[in-house]
């Protein structure tokens, strides 16, 4: 499970961003993005999984400023739930039902974003001429696409997995209150930092 897990998405992209940046320095531009998710700052399906994608978050931030001063960019992408083929895959077994972060997933997963919706974000990314001044940072597709005005490919809407309509149903008995907030309400990530802070 570990090299499964880490071989690609942290070695993978730790070797893409040195090959990568080894072209972008002489031309004293470019853009590195890695794939990441909130799995990095809390528990979230198993423990390579988690430590991985708080690793990718810390090769954003660090990569972000060896990198700087050569006017390259380095982000770390969190993409809401994606309908990948592996997610699908494990939707579509019985087995999924008794998990209950599959339960959990199963219910939204008809919102989910398409794989296509990252590359949307990279797209919008890449084009920004401010691009320098998000480097280093994890940057929630929400947030790209409320930023860039972007939709999923299918012209469905982002679903904003920071507002406050989403989180709710996930606290007990704090769900029935998520209808009646519009959903520009949303989690302060100065709130999901102190949540999740080791300190």
């Amino acid at each position: 499970m570990w090299d499964d897990i880490n071989n690609v998405g942290l070695r993978g992209h730790y070797l893409c961003s040195v090959y990568g940046a080894r072209l972008m320095v002489p031309a004293g531009r470019g853009l590195i993005v890695v794939i990441s998710s909130p799995g990095g700052l809390q528990y979230m399906f198993n423990v390579p999984y988690g430590v991985g994608k708080a690793a990718c978050d810390k090769l954003a931030a660090d990569c972000a400023h060896e990198l700087r001063r050569h006017g390259v960019s380095y982000v770390s992408l969190w993409p809401g739930i994606v309908q990948t083929e592996l997610l699908k895959e494990h939707m579509a077994k019985e087995e999924g039902l008794q998990d209950p972060v599959f339960k959990q997933l199963r219910s939204v997963f008809s919102s989910a974003e398409t794989t296509e919706m990252s590359g949307k974000c990279v797209v919008a990314l890449a084009t920004d001429p401010n691009i320098l001044s998000l480097s280093g940072k994890v940057l929630p597709s929400c947030d790209l696409a409320r930023r860039y005005g972007l939709r999923d490919v299918d012209g469905r809407p982002i679903q904003d997995y920071l507002s406050l309509s989403s989180v709710l149903p996930h606290v007990s008995r704090m769900g029935w209150l998520a209808s009646y907030l519009p959903s520009f309400l949303r989690v302060p990530k100065w709130i999901i930092a102190l949540y999740t802070s080791k300190f």
